[in-house]
This record gives structure tokens, sequence and C-alpha cells, in this order.
């Protein structure tokens, strides 16, 4: 659970694991960080993917998980709170993963973006049980990536959903 502990100020992002955890940025925003986060992967993913096959944008996202969770956890320890609200690369690559498998158009996306928040607030288990016990940078990364699953499940069920009734 992301804690309400002082946000750094821009200075913060001079080092590359700070510029990176804190999405660019995005993350230094006081409210509602994860949801700015989010809103920064968005255009994010729809300049990147067009550079990558499906499987180099596979490995991408492992890479970008990965290096992730070293830079979350070192933002973590540096801010004295493993998953400190300005940490929010853990909401961009898990939102890349969930636009990934979303159908194209605007609206599935837009429906994405609302189904990986409620998910990755609401953190349904196993998501809610590696927020609470996993206090280190890969386990700030995991609990997103729970939540994404969430969301795509979602996602696909309301896309056959869709397509049998049209």
């Amino acid at each position: 659970m992301k804690t309400r502990t002082p946000y750094p100020g821009p200075s913060f992002l001079i080092h590359p694991a700070h510029m990176l955890a804190c999405g660019f940025g995005s993350g230094l925003i006081p409210f509602a960080s994860g949801t700015w986060g989010t809103l920064a992967a968005w255009p994010l993913y729809l300049l990147i993917k067009p550079s990558f096959s499906d499987g180099a944008f596979a490995l991408f996202l492992l890479v970008a998980f990965a290096l992730g969770s070293a830079c979350c956890q070192r933002v973590g320890r540096v801010l004295g709170v493993a998953d400190h609200g300005a940490i929010v690369w853990d909401e961009i690559v898990a939102f890349w993963l969930v636009l990934w498998v979303t159908p194209v158009g605007f609206w599935w996306q837009l429906l994405a973006f609302f189904a990986f928040r409620f998910f990755d607030i609401f953190k349904p288990p196993p998501a809610r049980w590696v927020d609470v016990n996993m206090k280190h940078g890969f386990g700030v990364m995991l609990d997103d990536v729970i939540a994404a699953v969430f969301a795509a499940v979602s996602i696909a069920i309301a896309w056959r959903l869709y397509s049998a009734l049209f």
C-alpha cells in the first residue's frame, strides 16, 4: 500500500533510478500518484509498442520489470518507505501489460485503464498479500502485475461478451 509521507521534489529525479521509479516525474504529484503514473503509461505505450514485435515487447516488459524492481528497491530505501507513493514504475509496467492484451481502440483502452486502477487500488488476493508482506522492489512490482492480470482477464471477458452480443 502506498504511504502518505512527504513527496520528493523535481531535483530527486536527477538520479536515473529515481527518474524511472518515479515515472519520469508523474509520481511526484502528491495526490493519486498511481493514477497519474497509469495515465503517463498510456501515451508512452502508444509511442513505444509500435516499435516492437509481440515477442520483443514481451522481452521489453520483462526487462522493464527487472529494472523496475531494482529501481523501486533503491527509491524505497532512499525515501524510507518500500512502496512510497512517488514510486509509479510498477503502475506503468503493469498497465503496459494490460494495454498489450487489450483490444485496439480508445474505448477498450479506457475500460482497461479503469479496470487496472480498480484492481490496483483494491488489490484482490494474492495482490494484497504481496503488498503487505513483500516490502522490497520485487514485491512493489509484483502486486501491480497481479492487478494487471485481474484487469486483463476482466477485459477479455468483456470482449467475449461484446463479441457475442454484437
